[in-house]
């Protein structure tokens, strides 16, 4: 595929160029930079869902400025050095040495949130559990929500759907251990 044809599919909002283009073959330049900046610490995906809003703001405005004078790849390497080390700053770190929530004092007959709390735990991105705790749990307006992270609300979007689906892989995976656990002590 050309330049041409890679600038045309971006702006054209086409899913498989898209697909094909950030998360296949930008995927070890983009994860480099990512790494150098962040230092290993943040998401991927998160972060090349940002490039990409970031791109596609204004009709794709960024886009239509490319001129052709260099490679696609390489005019995306510079753009997403800068972006990112302008974003540096307001990305949430997802290795905490703090615990995601406070600890629980007492003892309730209700087990869920306890459960709730231990999965949240167990979850790697701590990120995740900040988005779900306050969208689903304290009900907060992701308009408000998304000011403070200072990310767009679209990205708050993407953002909770991927923590929804690793707290399931979470729970799933418990699940299954205790199933485990139940079978050995049969």
């Amino acid at each position: 595929m050309t330049d041409r044809e890679i600038i045309e599919g971006l702006i054209g909002r086409d899913e498989q160029v898209t697909t094909e283009f950030f998360f296949v073959n930008c995927r070890p330049l983009l994860c480099s930079i990512i790494g150098l900046v962040f230092d290993g610490t943040a998401d991927y995906d998160e972060l090349v869902g940002e490039l990409y809003l970031y791109l596609m703001e204004n009709d794709a405005a960024r886009l239509r400025q490319f001129k052709f004078r260099s490679s696609v790849y390489q005019w995306v390497k510079v753009v997403a050095i800068r972006y990112f080390i302008k974003r540096r700053g307001r990305v949430i770190d997802d290795v905490s040495h703090e615990p995601p929530h406070e600890e629980e004092s007492g003892h309730t007959d209700d087990h869920a949130p306890g459960d709730l709390e231990r999965l949240f735990a167990m979850m790697p991105n701590k990120r995740y559990v900040t988005v779900i705790r306050q969208l689903v749990i304290e009900d907060r307006e992701p308009e408000q929500l998304a000011h403070e992270m200072n990310i767009s609300t679209a990205n708050l979007y993407n953002i909770k759907r991927r923590a929804m689906a690793q707290l399931t892989r979470v729970a799933l995976k418990d699940i299954q251990q205790y199933g485990k656990r139940q079978e050995s002590n049969l």
